[in-house]
């Protein structure tokens, strides 16, 4: 399956804004967003059109799928499913995005970015309900137990993940225990629980053309 293995930082670039892809380094003073805050590319500092219309539509779908890592067409899935649901399809949409396991694991605290979790997941790493799963897509349902394998919990990123976790808010929808890499899902995320710089309607606008 294809999947980006160029600089992420400069995702944050073309969008003009952080999108805390690098755990740590997007608090520092090495985000090149600090220093370069302009698109990537030859022309990246003179192209400075005003973006509306298609354009921001596709910005905020850009945007969304760069956070949280995925590719056009399992987008485009998460969207259809969305649309067959019953409320709105935008919250929809973003809530199947946040159940992502490799989302649940970054919210929880035990690794920095999203990016990192995804190879916790996919390394075999993390368990739900004491069953490995190395699926980074797998939605996670409410009552879930999520936890790290009792023979991956020495790992340094881990620990560094929890000192980095210390200084961020825990998400209200997740209870967790960062000392035993444990935590459940309480519930599903409500679109207040779900604190990102993305518009979904804009999303929804550009898929129903």
């Amino acid at each position: 399956m294809a999947r980006y293995t160029d600089a992420v930082c400069r995702l944050c670039r073309r969008e003009g804004m952080k999108l805390f892809l690098k755990g740590s380094k997007c608090f520092s003073d090495k985000c090149p967003i600090e220093k370069r805050n302009f698109a990537p590319g030859q022309h990246g500092k003179d192209r400075k059109a005003k973006v509306v219309g298609y354009g921001l539509q596709l910005r905020e779908k850009q945007k969304a799928k760069r956070i949280y890592f995925t590719q056009e067409g399992q987008f485009r899935n998460y969207y259809e499913k969305a649309l067959k649901w019953k409320g709105v399809t935008g919250e929809k949409l973003l809530q199947q995005l946040e159940c992502r396991l490799d989302n649940v694991i970054y919210r929880m605290g035990f690794a920095q970015s999203r990016r990192q979790a995804r190879q916790l997941v996919r390394h075999g790493h993390v368990a739900v309900d004491g069953r490995k799963v190395n699926i980074p897509s797998y939605q996670v349902s409410a009552g879930e137990e999520i936890s790290i394998r009792e023979s991956s919990k020495k790992l340094p990123v881990l620990e560094l993940a929890k000192e980095f976790a210390s200084h961020g808010t825990q998400p209200t929808w997740l209870e967790v225990d960062r000392d035993n890499y444990k935590g459940r899902v309480l519930n599903l995320p409500k679109r207040e629980d779900i604190q990102l710089p993305v518009n979904e309607q804009l999303i929804v606008e550009l898929y129903s053309k």
